[in-house]
């Protein structure tokens, strides 16, 4: 029961950071990099913050240093990402 539930969580957390933290980047392939490259991260350094996708995505930047290499990678192409969109507006 524990596991199931822990499970669930994991999905619905990857599935919101990726849609929160990506959701100014340019396409659907940065969301599936996001949830693959920083689940694992975002369970390890910010599981306790889960649910709330605001305090998740924040703590994931507070945390950067001690991201993966793949994580940090998908964040930078992220800010990015925001920074030509706010360029362009």
């Amino acid at each position: 029961m524990t596991f199931r539930l822990s499970s669930r969580a994991a999905l619905l957390f990857a599935t919101a950071f990726a849609a929160a933290a990506l959701s100014a980047s340019p396409g659907p392939a940065f969301a599936s990099d996001a949830q693959q490259m920083c689940t694992g991260d975002a369970m390890r350094l910010c599981g306790h913050e889960i649910p709330n996708v605001q305090r998740i995505t924040a703590c994931m930047h507070k945390q950067r240093a001690n991201v993966s290499a793949g994580c940090r990678a998908v964040m930078d192409r992220d800010n990015t990402a925001r920074r030509r969109a706010a360029a362009t507006e």
